[in-house]
């Protein structure tokens, strides 16, 4: 894969698709992935934690042949617990709640489809706002604006 022209230009099913004939590798995909989001995020901030080595040894490990094999992916901090990391949901209330010992039923399923989990994104505090402004990682901005903000819970 020739970089991020070449990444740009699929979808997850396209990704994965590659990544079953052989043109590109889970690892290949996941460093893509990552080299956008370090390009990106300082501007965006979207990203709120980076779990690149997490997302490394997944792929190491072994992925399932699930449908999105090798597909990189990005986790919502709301909710869904992903083992070894903490939630909080955007809040300072849950700044200090330690890392989770399990992955939620959501996850596990994530995880069998094969998706590579690298990091979760920021969300309004605790879901409950119309835009997403958290004090506990502050605003994520438009990627194609950045003097507005994104709305939703979804802002990461």
């Amino acid at each position: 894969m020739a970089g991020f022209s070449d990444y740009e230009r699929y979808d997850g099913l396209g990704l994965a698709d590659l990544v079953r004939r052989g043109k590109v590798t889970p690892l290949e995909l996941l460093e893509a992935a990552i080299q956008r989001v370090d390009a990106r995020n300082p501007t965006v901030n979207a990203v709120i934690m980076p779990l690149y080595d997490h997302g490394r040894r997944a792929i190491a490990d072994g992925l399932p042949d699930g449908p999105f094999r090798g597909v990189p992916f990005l986790l919502k901090d709301l909710g869904a617990p992903l083992t070894g990391v903490k939630v909080t949901r955007g809040s300072r209330f849950f700044a200090d709640t330690p890392p989770s010992t399990f992955d939620s039923e959501n996850v596990a399923r994530l995880k069998k489809a094969g998706l590579v989990i690298f990091g979760r994104t920021n969300s309004c505090e605790v879901g409950l706002s119309l835009t997403c402004e958290p004090r506990l990682y502050g605003p994520t901005r438009n990627p194609w604006d950045p003097t507005r903000i994104s709305s939703g819970s979804s802002g990461g």
